[in-house]
């Protein structure tokens, strides 16, 4: 004889509830791992570059010319950090039994990802330059808001700008949205309202940004840049679902970097 359940084959849920299948990271987790990762393939890559100086048995001063003068070992340099983030981060998530699918990259990329990419870079300018820079220089006026960033490969000309391009306008924006806006943002928002993980991740991001410990003073204008920046691409990644759009919108930032200092020398 044949029974009729009490209950409905498929629960019915709330519609607020939002699945996110292969987060197993909170926000606690998230930040501290990042943080970490971020901090290990720093110094990670900057041990294995003086594997060379230590071999030609050049002292400090030679050894810091070196790298502040050879575009290959700032290109290198570059590459094993992006590279450590990376399989520090696939560590991880294997660790916590995910994947990079959960963290915006389980689909191909779209048409419309190009679309919103270019989009929002305009977006970003107008606010950034004719909003809110304006506002920042009224209620702070005492920042140097002309300081310029240094991001190395001074003097750089020639062939050697295809290796500049690669390390400024190719893997930052792949591996940081991997990171910042992937692992980080995903994390956040697993268990906290998505407006309070957007800002938590921009202000990390643009901490990041201050370059501390450099020498020089706080580089303030670099992460109200950034902070800005990171808002628009927290909001790509919510709008389409994946990392390509603002993949795409960090690319065209950057690579706007790049043609102003390396192609027209604008400083």
């Amino acid at each position: 004889m044949n029974e009729i359940s009490a209950a409905p084959p498929h629960p019915i849920e709330p519609e607020h509830v939002e699945h996110a299948p292969g987060v197993t990271w909170g926000p606690l987790t998230a930040v501290v791992a990042s943080v970490l990762i971020y901090f290990i393939s720093q110094y990670g890559a900057a041990l294995v570059i003086l594997i060379y100086p230590i071999t030609q048995q050049w002292n400090t001063a030679q050894a810091t010319n070196w790298l502040n003068s050879s575009v290959l070992a700032q290109f290198v340099n570059v590459l094993l950090i992006e590279a450590l983030v990376i399989l520090l981060l696939r560590w991880f998530l294997n660790y916590k039994k995910s994947s990079f699918k959960a963290i915006g990259w389980a689909r191909k990329l779209q048409w419309t990802d190009v679309g919103y990419a270019f989009a929002a870079f305009g977006a970003y300018l107008v606010l950034l330059n004719y909003v809110v820079f304006n506002i920042a220089q009224k209620i702070v006026p005492h920042i140097n808001y002309n300081q310029k960033q240094d991001i190395g490969f001074n003097n750089s000309h020639g062939s050697v700008l295809v290796l500049v391009f690669i390390s400024l306008a190719i893997l930052p924006p792949l591996v940081e949205e991997t990171l910042v806006r992937g692992f980080l943002y995903t994390g956040l928002k697993a268990k906290l309202p998505k407006f309070t993980a957007a800002i938590i991740t921009s202000l990390l991001f643009a901490a990041a940004h201050l370059e501390l410990g450099s020498g020089q003073p706080a580089l303030w204008s670099a992460a109200i840049d950034t902070f800005t920046l990171s808002l628009f691409l927290v909001y790509l990644r919510e709008k389409t679902g994946s990392l390509y759009a603002s993949v795409g919108l960090h690319f065209l930032k950057n690579s706007l970097a790049f043609a102003a200092l390396y192609l027209f020398h604008i400083n």
